[in-house]
């Protein structure tokens, strides 16, 4: 059985690359590796979104199938 799970992708102005979410809590964690990143359902990446959006920041959703 599959599942759709979401990656939060950020576009820093200044930044070389995409970066993925790592880490979320009193700092923001990110990397550069996809399978590094956090994975999180929808409402959970949306809520993400939302705290870390910015003028300089893009943010996007990716999403990823997961085997269950």
């Amino acid at each position: 059985m599959q599942n759709t799970k979401f990656l939060v992708k950020l576009n820093r102005a200044g930044a070389h690359g995409p970066q993925y979410l790592l880490q979320m809590g009193k700092s923001i964690k990110t990397t550069s590796e996809r399978r590094l990143a956090l994975v999180m359902g929808k409402y959970t990446a949306q809520d993400a979104i939302e705290s870390i959006q910015s003028p300089r920041c893009t943010v996007e959703l990716v999403p990823v199938k997961v085997i269950a």
